[in-house]
Protein backbone atom coordinates (compact mmCIF):
# COMPACT_ATOMS: atom_id res chain seq x y z
CA UNK A 1 0.00 0.00 0.00
CA UNK A 2 1.13 3.54 -0.71
CA UNK A 3 1.97 5.84 2.20
CA UNK A 4 -1.00 8.08 3.17
CA UNK A 5 -0.96 11.30 5.19
CA UNK A 6 -4.50 10.75 6.53
CA UNK A 7 -7.04 7.97 6.12
CA UNK A 8 -10.64 7.83 7.38
CA UNK A 9 -12.41 5.16 9.43
CA UNK A 10 -16.15 5.57 8.87
CA UNK A 11 -18.38 3.97 11.52
CA UNK A 12 -21.45 2.72 9.63
CA UNK A 13 -22.73 -0.23 11.64
CA UNK A 14 -25.36 1.53 13.75
CA UNK A 15 -28.94 0.28 13.89
CA UNK A 16 -30.63 3.61 14.60
CA UNK A 17 -33.45 1.87 16.47
CA UNK A 18 -35.28 5.14 17.22
CA UNK A 19 -35.97 5.48 13.49
CA UNK A 20 -38.33 2.54 13.81
CA UNK A 21 -39.43 0.96 10.56
CA UNK A 22 -36.93 2.98 8.52
CA UNK A 23 -34.10 0.88 9.97
CA UNK A 24 -36.00 -2.40 10.28
CA UNK A 25 -34.09 -3.87 7.35
CA UNK A 26 -31.21 -1.46 6.72
CA UNK A 27 -28.52 0.20 8.81
CA UNK A 28 -29.09 3.86 9.65
CA UNK A 29 -26.33 5.10 7.28
CA UNK A 30 -28.17 3.37 4.40
CA UNK A 31 -31.49 5.13 5.04
CA UNK A 32 -32.63 7.22 2.08
CA UNK A 33 -32.52 10.99 2.53
CA UNK A 34 -33.20 13.94 0.27
CA UNK A 35 -34.68 11.94 -2.59
CA UNK A 36 -31.65 10.40 -4.32
CA UNK A 37 -29.19 10.24 -1.42
CA UNK A 38 -28.52 7.92 1.51
CA UNK A 39 -27.25 9.25 4.83
CA UNK A 40 -23.76 7.81 4.32
CA UNK A 41 -23.37 9.94 1.16
CA UNK A 42 -22.62 13.02 3.27
CA UNK A 43 -19.56 11.63 5.04
CA UNK A 44 -18.24 9.94 1.88
CA UNK A 45 -18.69 13.13 -0.14
CA UNK A 46 -16.93 15.14 2.57
CA UNK A 47 -13.98 12.74 2.40
CA UNK A 48 -13.78 13.03 -1.38
CA UNK A 49 -14.12 16.82 -1.33
CA UNK A 50 -11.45 17.07 1.39
CA UNK A 51 -8.86 15.07 -0.52
CA UNK A 52 -9.07 11.97 1.70
CA UNK A 53 -8.99 9.09 -0.76
CA UNK A 54 -8.74 6.09 1.57
CA UNK A 55 -11.86 5.28 3.61
CA UNK A 56 -12.48 2.14 5.65
CA UNK A 57 -16.25 1.68 6.15
CA UNK A 58 -16.97 -0.35 9.29
CA UNK A 59 -20.30 -2.15 8.86
CA UNK A 60 -22.25 -4.49 11.11
CA UNK A 61 -26.06 -4.21 11.40
CA UNK A 62 -28.06 -5.16 8.27
CA UNK A 63 -25.09 -4.47 5.96
CA UNK A 64 -26.34 -5.97 2.67
CA UNK A 65 -27.88 -2.88 1.07
CA UNK A 66 -25.01 -0.73 2.30
CA UNK A 67 -22.39 -3.07 0.81
CA UNK A 68 -24.19 -3.12 -2.53
CA UNK A 69 -24.64 0.64 -2.53
CA UNK A 70 -20.98 1.41 -1.79
CA UNK A 71 -19.73 -0.71 -4.68
CA UNK A 72 -16.23 0.31 -5.72
CA UNK A 73 -16.59 3.85 -4.37
CA UNK A 74 -16.62 5.26 -7.90
CA UNK A 75 -19.74 7.38 -7.24
CA UNK A 76 -17.74 9.46 -4.73
CA UNK A 77 -14.47 9.38 -6.71
CA UNK A 78 -13.13 6.98 -4.08
CA UNK A 79 -11.98 4.13 -6.32
CA UNK A 80 -8.29 4.94 -6.58
CA UNK A 81 -5.68 2.23 -6.86
CA UNK A 82 -3.91 1.82 -3.51
CA UNK A 83 -6.78 3.41 -1.62
CA UNK A 84 -10.49 4.01 -2.16
CA UNK A 85 -13.37 2.57 -0.17
CA UNK A 86 -12.91 -0.68 1.76
CA UNK A 87 -15.78 -2.44 3.53
CA UNK A 88 -14.70 -3.68 6.97
CA UNK A 89 -17.26 -6.00 8.64
CA UNK A 90 -16.54 -7.97 11.83
CA UNK A 91 -14.53 -11.08 11.04
CA UNK A 92 -13.41 -14.29 12.69
CA UNK A 93 -9.88 -14.85 13.99
CA UNK A 94 -8.11 -17.85 15.53
CA UNK A 95 -9.60 -16.73 18.84
CA UNK A 96 -13.12 -16.67 17.34
CA UNK A 97 -15.38 -13.96 15.99
CA UNK A 98 -17.30 -11.20 17.73
CA UNK A 99 -19.48 -8.22 16.90
CA UNK A 100 -18.01 -4.79 17.34
CA UNK A 101 -18.62 -3.91 21.00
CA UNK A 102 -18.23 -0.14 20.71
CA UNK A 103 -16.83 2.59 18.50
CA UNK A 104 -13.27 2.12 19.75
CA UNK A 105 -13.50 -1.67 19.52
CA UNK A 106 -14.67 -1.42 15.90
CA UNK A 107 -11.56 0.55 14.98
CA UNK A 108 -9.32 -1.63 17.17
CA UNK A 109 -10.41 -4.74 15.29
CA UNK A 110 -9.12 -3.09 12.11
CA UNK A 111 -5.69 -1.94 13.31
CA UNK A 112 -4.15 -4.08 10.58
CA UNK A 113 -6.03 -2.08 7.94
CA UNK A 114 -4.72 1.19 9.38
CA UNK A 115 -1.14 -0.09 9.61
CA UNK A 116 -1.21 -1.25 5.98
CA UNK A 117 -1.43 2.40 4.86
CA UNK A 118 0.99 3.73 7.51
CA UNK A 119 -0.82 7.09 7.79
CA UNK A 120 0.38 9.97 9.92
CA UNK A 121 -3.19 10.72 11.00
CA UNK A 122 -6.52 8.88 11.25
CA UNK A 123 -9.90 10.57 10.89
CA UNK A 124 -12.76 8.88 12.79
CA UNK A 125 -16.23 9.57 11.38
CA UNK A 126 -19.83 8.60 11.94
CA UNK A 127 -21.83 7.47 8.92
CA UNK A 128 -25.18 8.75 10.20
CA UNK A 129 -24.79 12.55 10.27
CA UNK A 130 -25.92 15.16 7.75
CA UNK A 131 -23.42 17.98 7.13
CA UNK A 132 -20.90 19.45 4.67
CA UNK A 133 -17.41 19.84 6.13
CA UNK A 134 -13.82 20.36 4.98
CA UNK A 135 -11.83 17.73 6.87
CA UNK A 136 -8.60 19.17 5.45
CA UNK A 137 -9.17 22.36 7.45
CA UNK A 138 -9.63 20.25 10.59
CA UNK A 139 -6.42 18.36 9.78
CA UNK A 140 -4.53 21.65 9.50
CA UNK A 141 -5.83 22.61 12.96
CA UNK A 142 -4.51 19.30 14.30
CA UNK A 143 -1.09 19.77 12.71
CA UNK A 144 -0.81 23.41 13.80
CA UNK A 145 -1.32 22.47 17.45
CA UNK A 146 0.89 19.38 17.23
CA UNK A 147 -2.09 17.62 18.79
CA UNK A 148 -2.50 14.01 19.82
CA UNK A 149 -6.24 14.30 19.22
CA UNK A 150 -8.46 16.98 17.67
CA UNK A 151 -12.23 16.97 18.24
CA UNK A 152 -14.64 18.78 15.95
CA UNK A 153 -17.08 20.89 17.99
CA UNK A 154 -20.09 23.03 17.18
CA UNK A 155 -21.72 25.78 19.25
CA UNK A 156 -25.29 24.89 20.23
CA UNK A 157 -28.00 26.83 22.03
CA UNK A 158 -27.31 26.92 25.77
CA UNK A 159 -30.74 25.47 26.53
CA UNK A 160 -29.86 22.48 24.30
CA UNK A 161 -26.34 21.91 25.61
CA UNK A 162 -27.35 19.29 28.19
CA UNK A 163 -28.34 16.97 25.32
CA UNK A 164 -24.76 16.68 24.03
CA UNK A 165 -21.26 15.71 25.04
CA UNK A 166 -19.85 19.13 25.98
CA UNK A 167 -16.27 20.29 25.43
CA UNK A 168 -14.71 22.91 27.70
CA UNK A 169 -11.58 24.58 26.27
CA UNK A 170 -9.01 27.20 27.22
CA UNK A 171 -8.06 30.35 25.27
CA UNK A 172 -5.72 28.32 23.04
CA UNK A 173 -8.52 25.88 22.06
CA UNK A 174 -6.99 23.12 24.15
CA UNK A 175 -9.63 20.81 25.65
CA UNK A 176 -9.64 20.88 29.45
CA UNK A 177 -12.84 18.94 30.12
CA UNK A 178 -15.29 16.64 28.40
CA UNK A 179 -18.71 16.11 30.03
CA UNK A 180 -21.36 13.79 28.68
CA UNK A 181 -24.82 15.46 28.76
CA UNK A 182 -24.14 17.72 31.79
CA UNK A 183 -27.13 18.93 33.81
CA UNK A 184 -25.46 22.34 34.21
CA UNK A 185 -23.08 22.82 31.26
CA UNK A 186 -20.21 25.30 31.56
CA UNK A 187 -19.78 25.46 27.77
CA UNK A 188 -22.02 25.28 24.72
CA UNK A 189 -19.47 23.54 22.48
CA UNK A 190 -20.92 20.16 21.53
CA UNK A 191 -18.71 17.32 20.35
CA UNK A 192 -19.71 16.21 16.86
CA UNK A 193 -18.15 12.78 17.31
CA UNK A 194 -15.59 13.58 14.59
CA UNK A 195 -11.97 12.98 15.63
CA UNK A 196 -8.48 13.21 14.15
CA UNK A 197 -5.80 11.19 15.97
CA UNK A 198 -2.09 11.09 15.43
CA UNK A 199 -1.74 7.46 14.41
CA UNK A 200 0.81 6.30 16.96
CA UNK A 201 -1.31 7.70 19.79
CA UNK A 202 -4.50 6.13 18.43
CA UNK A 203 -2.99 2.66 18.11
CA UNK A 204 -1.47 2.80 21.60
CA UNK A 205 -4.77 3.88 23.14
CA UNK A 206 -6.80 1.27 21.21
CA UNK A 207 -4.54 -1.57 22.30
CA UNK A 208 -4.60 -0.45 25.93
CA UNK A 209 -8.38 -0.06 25.85
CA UNK A 210 -8.85 -3.51 24.31
CA UNK A 211 -6.97 -5.01 27.27
CA UNK A 212 -9.13 -3.18 29.83
CA UNK A 213 -11.98 -5.49 30.99
CA UNK A 214 -13.79 -2.55 32.61
CA UNK A 215 -13.99 -0.48 29.44
CA UNK A 216 -17.08 -0.11 27.23
CA UNK A 217 -14.64 0.39 24.34
CA UNK A 218 -16.11 3.70 23.25
CA UNK A 219 -14.26 6.85 22.19
CA UNK A 220 -16.51 9.25 24.09
CA UNK A 221 -16.93 7.17 27.23
CA UNK A 222 -13.46 5.67 27.56
CA UNK A 223 -10.69 6.78 25.20
CA UNK A 224 -11.13 10.56 25.44
CA UNK A 225 -11.64 10.76 29.25
CA UNK A 226 -8.56 8.59 29.79
CA UNK A 227 -6.48 10.77 27.48
CA UNK A 228 -7.63 13.93 29.29
CA UNK A 229 -6.72 12.40 32.63
CA UNK A 230 -3.26 11.55 31.24
CA UNK A 231 -2.67 15.10 29.96
CA UNK A 232 -2.51 14.30 26.25
CA UNK A 233 -2.56 17.23 23.83
CA UNK A 234 -6.27 17.43 22.89
CA UNK A 235 -7.57 20.40 20.90
CA UNK A 236 -10.88 21.35 19.34
CA UNK A 237 -11.76 22.49 15.84
CA UNK A 238 -14.86 24.68 15.71
CA UNK A 239 -17.43 24.06 12.98
CA UNK A 240 -20.22 26.55 12.29
CA UNK A 241 -22.10 25.03 9.36
CA UNK A 242 -25.20 22.87 9.02
CA UNK A 243 -25.05 19.64 11.06
CA UNK A 244 -27.81 17.23 12.00
CA UNK A 245 -27.79 13.81 13.64
CA UNK A 246 -31.19 12.43 12.65
CA UNK A 247 -32.20 10.10 15.47
CA UNK A 248 -36.00 9.95 15.50
CA UNK A 249 -38.85 9.82 13.01
CA UNK A 250 -39.88 13.38 13.95
CA UNK A 251 -36.35 14.76 13.47
CA UNK A 252 -35.99 12.84 10.20
CA UNK A 253 -39.18 14.48 8.88
CA UNK A 254 -38.18 17.94 10.16
CA UNK A 255 -34.67 17.73 8.69
CA UNK A 256 -36.01 16.49 5.36
CA UNK A 257 -38.43 19.40 5.16
CA UNK A 258 -35.49 21.79 5.73
CA UNK A 259 -34.30 20.86 2.23
CA UNK A 260 -37.31 22.61 0.67
CA UNK A 261 -38.05 26.26 -0.08
CA UNK A 262 -36.15 28.99 -1.92
CA UNK A 263 -33.46 29.26 0.78
CA UNK A 264 -33.14 25.76 2.28
CA UNK A 265 -31.19 25.26 5.49
CA UNK A 266 -28.96 22.78 3.61
CA UNK A 267 -28.30 23.53 -0.05
CA UNK A 268 -28.07 20.35 -2.13
CA UNK A 269 -27.43 22.33 -5.30
CA UNK A 270 -24.22 24.16 -4.46
CA UNK A 271 -21.27 23.42 -6.74
CA UNK A 272 -18.87 23.78 -3.82
CA UNK A 273 -18.55 20.65 -1.71
CA UNK A 274 -21.28 18.87 -3.66
CA UNK A 275 -22.92 15.79 -2.17
CA UNK A 276 -22.48 12.72 -4.37
CA UNK A 277 -24.68 9.65 -4.65
CA UNK A 278 -24.69 6.18 -6.20
CA UNK A 279 -28.24 6.69 -7.50
CA UNK A 280 -27.33 8.69 -10.61
CA UNK A 281 -28.06 5.95 -13.15
CA UNK A 282 -31.88 6.13 -12.93
CA UNK A 283 -33.88 7.78 -15.75
CA UNK A 284 -35.18 11.36 -15.38
CA UNK A 285 -38.29 12.03 -13.32
CA UNK A 286 -41.59 12.06 -15.25
CA UNK A 287 -44.40 14.52 -14.53
CA UNK A 288 -47.60 13.32 -16.20
CA UNK A 289 -50.09 15.53 -18.12
CA UNK A 290 -52.27 15.81 -15.01
CA UNK A 291 -49.38 15.91 -12.56
CA UNK A 292 -48.65 18.98 -10.46
CA UNK A 293 -45.61 19.57 -8.28
CA UNK A 294 -45.15 22.50 -5.88
CA UNK A 295 -42.22 23.24 -3.53
CA UNK A 296 -40.91 19.67 -3.69
CA UNK A 297 -37.89 17.55 -4.57
CA UNK A 298 -38.65 14.90 -7.22
CA UNK A 299 -35.83 12.44 -7.80
CA UNK A 300 -34.72 10.51 -10.85
CA UNK A 301 -36.88 7.56 -11.85
CA UNK A 302 -39.99 8.97 -10.10
CA UNK A 303 -43.37 9.22 -11.85
CA UNK A 304 -45.85 11.88 -10.72
CA UNK A 305 -49.32 11.76 -12.24
CA UNK A 306 -51.13 13.37 -9.27
CA UNK A 307 -50.55 16.36 -6.99
CA UNK A 308 -47.40 16.74 -4.87
CA UNK A 309 -46.91 19.67 -2.49
CA UNK A 310 -44.03 20.44 -0.07
CA UNK A 311 -42.76 16.85 -0.20
CA UNK A 312 -39.71 14.78 -1.08
CA UNK A 313 -40.27 12.12 -3.73
CA UNK A 314 -37.32 9.72 -3.85
CA UNK A 315 -36.01 7.61 -6.70
CA UNK A 316 -38.46 5.26 -8.48
CA UNK A 317 -41.54 6.46 -6.56
CA UNK A 318 -45.00 6.61 -8.10
CA UNK A 319 -47.88 9.02 -7.44
CA UNK A 320 -51.02 7.97 -9.29
CA UNK A 321 -53.55 10.12 -11.10
CA UNK A 322 -55.83 11.99 -8.70
CA UNK A 323 -53.58 11.15 -5.72
CA UNK A 324 -52.36 13.86 -3.32
CA UNK A 325 -49.08 13.88 -1.38
CA UNK A 326 -48.52 16.80 1.03
CA UNK A 327 -45.79 17.54 3.63
CA UNK A 328 -44.52 13.99 3.21
CA UNK A 329 -41.48 11.91 2.36
CA UNK A 330 -41.64 8.97 -0.03
CA UNK A 331 -38.54 6.79 0.26
CA UNK A 332 -37.26 4.89 -2.81
CA UNK A 333 -39.82 2.77 -4.64
CA UNK A 334 -42.82 3.86 -2.54
CA UNK A 335 -46.18 4.07 -4.31
CA UNK A 336 -49.31 6.15 -3.76
CA UNK A 337 -51.99 4.68 -5.99
CA UNK A 338 -54.75 6.52 -7.84
CA UNK A 339 -56.97 8.76 -5.72
CA UNK A 340 -55.09 8.12 -2.46
CA UNK A 341 -54.29 10.96 -0.05
CA UNK A 342 -51.10 11.19 2.03
CA UNK A 343 -50.51 14.06 4.47
CA UNK A 344 -47.45 14.59 6.73
CA UNK A 345 -46.24 11.02 6.56
CA UNK A 346 -43.12 9.03 5.75
CA UNK A 347 -43.60 6.12 3.36
CA UNK A 348 -40.94 3.44 3.73
CA UNK A 349 -39.01 1.93 0.84
CA UNK A 350 -41.22 -0.02 -1.62
CA UNK A 351 -44.30 0.55 0.53
CA UNK A 352 -47.70 1.19 -1.00
CA UNK A 353 -50.79 3.25 -0.17
CA UNK A 354 -53.71 1.62 -1.95
CA UNK A 355 -56.03 3.46 -4.33
CA UNK A 356 -58.48 5.75 -2.57
CA UNK A 357 -56.90 5.30 0.87
CA UNK A 358 -55.96 8.12 3.27
CA UNK A 359 -52.81 8.04 5.36
CA UNK A 360 -51.17 10.54 7.72
CA UNK A 361 -52.21 13.50 9.84
CA UNK A 362 -52.46 17.19 9.00
CA UNK A 363 -52.19 18.15 12.67
CA UNK A 364 -48.56 18.95 13.49
CA UNK A 365 -49.29 18.52 17.20
CA UNK A 366 -50.06 14.85 16.67
CA UNK A 367 -47.50 12.09 16.35
CA UNK A 368 -46.98 10.52 12.96
CA UNK A 369 -49.69 8.15 11.82
CA UNK A 370 -49.44 4.66 13.29
CA UNK A 371 -49.99 1.42 11.43
CA UNK A 372 -49.72 -1.51 13.82
CA UNK A 373 -46.65 -0.88 15.95
CA UNK A 374 -44.85 1.18 13.31
CA UNK A 375 -44.62 4.94 13.04
CA UNK A 376 -44.34 4.80 9.24
CA UNK A 377 -45.32 2.39 6.53
CA UNK A 378 -42.59 -0.22 6.70
CA UNK A 379 -40.04 -1.19 4.08
CA UNK A 380 -41.39 -3.61 1.47
CA UNK A 381 -39.81 -6.86 0.44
Amino acid sequence: MSKQQCIAMLLAGGQGSRLGALTGKVAKPAVSFGGKFRIIDFALSNCSNSGISTVGVLTQYRPYLLHSYLGTGEAWNLDERGGGVSILPPYATQEGGAWYEGTADAVAQNIGYIESYDPDYVLILSGDQLYRMDYHAMLQTHIRHNADLTISVMPVAWEEASRFGIITKDDDDRVVKFTEKPAEPDSNLASMGIYIFSTDVLLDKLRADADNPNSSHDFGNDIIPEMLASDYRIYCHEFNGYWRDVGTIASFHETSMELLGENPAFDLYTRVGRIMSNASTRPPAFIGPKGKVDDSLVSNGAQVCGNVKHSIISTDCYVGEGAEVTDSIMLPGARVEEGARVVRAILGEKSCIQAGATFGTADEKEEFAVIGDEVVVGKGE
